[in-house]
């Protein structure tokens, strides 16, 4: 698609999805009590799923409060409406999915964006030739540099990203930011071996698709440091700390005891500690993830092993390294460490955090060790916990003090065991999208009128995302919100 092409859908879709951020009045209602949709009309939506549809319908009639079942029809296609631009790049099919009002394509973003679509691609050929071009424009993008978190349209481009044009690092063609978040990787693994498990669909996973994935585990293994700190560098001039690394870029020292280093978290802020724990957890997941599928799709045993060999250390130095006491002698996990001792307990509202890791699949929600780590961090000893009159949650540095991530309450409700807390989430999810019928990327605690993101498609995903979870397996909590 052409830039003015790109450009004006990007202005008809951050109209339709609520304006400017900060302030928004409250416009939920017409004069007949009625909500009314703010989605894009159909002339004007990037992508179109007739199985999108249906299931809007299907989801919608099961929800009883009417403002709820109006959010959910307007968050859960908003990735489809307004984010996706289908094209053809070197004869075949393209995808390059924008998070909202940033017009580039994170890994993590996008990954998680079409997420919540990956049930329906098997009865609709349209997604699944949406899914077939961003596994690929994924792979490109990870050829182009596994240590890039966010890409460019145009993979021969230089950035468009005003924050990130006098990066000094080694910035490539095609590279819009060059943050290097282990998740970004685990993420593209996560989507394409969901799409591959709902559909059998083997078309994408071709020889490119190969080579890139076999450029994660070197990425991996490279950034155990074992050898030395590898070849990733980041600095960047910015009055905010977090936007940079210390020690001429190569991050605050950390013994090599086998976990993954990461610079960034996936709020892409700078890491304290350098081991980040969530996203080494996720790692573990996405490795035997990658292990199946290569087995699966191209015979390719030597390189599965590899993967589980890998992801069987980082499990284990996760196990000597990163366990912590809550105080009260519980086992928790740490946010960060350095192999020397030190130990970091926080959580961030991004995933992968403490508070997901049985969302992504790395425990059960029942574990022990989980369940003290998930109450500690919806607790004042995890220091970016916010409760104020308006709700709870957890924000994080990258928008400071007091400001809650509507994902925090949603990962929340994901992990739930108690249909309390469940309907508890959903009531703050309501209560904060302050008239806009969208999920933002954050709100003042007391004030959710003052929030940032009114376009931010990652949150109208995962709400979605719930909604349809708790239609499925917890469908008296929707009949009776």
């Amino acid at each position: 698609m052409n830039p003015a092409r790109r450009s004006m859908l990007r202005l008809m879709a951050f109209a339709a999805a609520g304006g400017a951020v900060g302030r928004m009045p409250n416009a939920l209602a017409t004069g007949s009590g009625r909500f009314v949709s703010r989605r894009p009309p159909p002339s004007r939506r990037a992508f179109s799923s007739p199985a999108v549809e249906r299931e809007i319908a299907r989801v919608k009639a099961r929800i009883g409060d009417p403002e709820l079942a109006w959010l959910f029809e307007n968050c859960y296609p908003n990735t489809l409406d307004t984010t996706v631009h289908l094209d053809t790049l070197r004869g075949k099919p393209d995808t390059f999915v924008v998070t909202g009002d940033i017009d580039a394509m994170w890994l993590r973003d996008s990954s998680a964006q079409v997420w919540p679509y990956i049930p329906l691609a098997a009865k609709d050929a349209a997604l699944r030739r949406l899914f077939r071009g961003l596994i690929r424009r994924q792979a490109l993008c990870i050829a182009i540099d596994p240590y890039a978190n966010a890409f460019l349209p145009d993979p021969h481009g230089h950035t468009t990203l005003s924050w990130a044009k006098h990066d000094l690092t080694d910035m490539k063609p095609g590279v819009a930011e060059r943050k290097w978040e282990i998740d970004s990787l685990c993420w593209s693994i996560r989507m394409a071996h969901g799409y591959w498990r709902a559909t059998g669909d083997r078309e994408p996973f071709d020889d490119d698709w190969r080579a890139s994935m076999q450029r994660v585990l070197a990425t991996f293994r490279e950034q155990q440091r074992k050898h030395g700190p590898g070849p990733y560098h980041f600095q960047r001039s910015s009055p905010t700390p977090t936007d940079t690394v210390p020690l001429g870029g190569y991050g605050n020292p950390a013994r090599p005891v086998g976990l993954i280093y990461s610079m960034f978290r996936p709020s892409d802020d700078a890491c304290i500690y350098p081991l980040f724990v969530p996203g080494n957890a996720f790692a573990v997941v996405a490795l035997h993830q990658l292990a199946e599928m290569s087995r699966a799709l191209h015979g390719d045993r030597e390189f599965a092993a590899d993967c589980v060999a890998l992801a069987d250390e980082v499990e284990a130095a996760l196990a000597k390294y990163a366990v912590m006491q809550d105080g009260s002698g519980n086992e928790v996990w740490a946010y960060e460490v350095d192999g020397y001792g030190n130990q970091l307990f926080m959580d961030d509202a991004n995933l992968p955090s403490l508070s997901g890791l049985a969302y992504l699949g790395f425990c059960k929600r029942d574990d022990a060790r989980y369940q003290h780590t998930r109450a500690l961090a919806w607790s004042a000893r995890n220091p970016y916990f916010f409760s104020g009159s308006a709700a709870q949650g957890i924000g994080g540095p990258h928008e400071g003090l007091r400001m809650i991530w509507p994902m925090s309450i949603m990962v929340r409700a994901f992990t739930s065991q108690s249909d309390a807390e469940t309907a508890q989430c959903l009531h703050w999810l309501k209560t904060t999208q302050a008239g806009t019928g969208f999920m933002h990327e954050a709100f003042d605690q007391d004030d959710p009128s003052h929030f940032t993101r009114a376009w931010f498609a990652w949150a109208n995903s995962l709400f979605g995302e719930l909604i349809v979870h708790l239609a499925d397996h917890h469908p008296r909590l929707l009949r009776r919100a």
